[in-house]
């Protein structure tokens, strides 16, 4: 991932309800989640609000929406996320594996029904 693609990414998640966006899509998985949907889990956003940021997100790269019949699906797109953390990662350690570990183990999912990866 380019560093510009990267700060554009960064910058979308660098707003709360934005972050939060990405957070559900994240757990709702490949299927994502109607746009009303989204709306009720952020405690009842206006639809001009949750339309600003979705946008935001999907001009990022960060989510993509389609079309079910009335219903617009947003999900994640999980190759972009893997890319900012790759950016992030990529010079690690600088030869020490060791101290990337704790960070490795993090992001291992092991997606068990009920097992948060990043908080045990």
């Amino acid at each position: 991932m380019e560093e510009q693609r990267a700060l554009a990414g960064f910058a979308a998640l660098s707003q709360e309800t934005r972050l939060r966006i990405v957070r559900l899509l994240v757990k709702a998985g490949p299927e994502g989640m109607a746009a009303g949907a989204i709306g009720e889990a952020l405690g009842g956003a206006s639809t001009s609000r949750l339309s600003f940021h979705l946008t935001h997100l999907e001009h990022a790269g960060l989510i993509r929406s389609r079309r079910e019949g009335r219903f617009i699906i947003y999900s994640a797109v999980f190759a972009t996320l893997a890319g900012l953390i790759a950016f992030l990662m990529r010079d690690c350690c600088d030869g020490h594996p060791e101290i990337c570990a704790p960070v490795a183990a993090a992001l291992s999912c092991s997606c068990e029904p009920g097992k948060d990866a990043l908080h045990g």
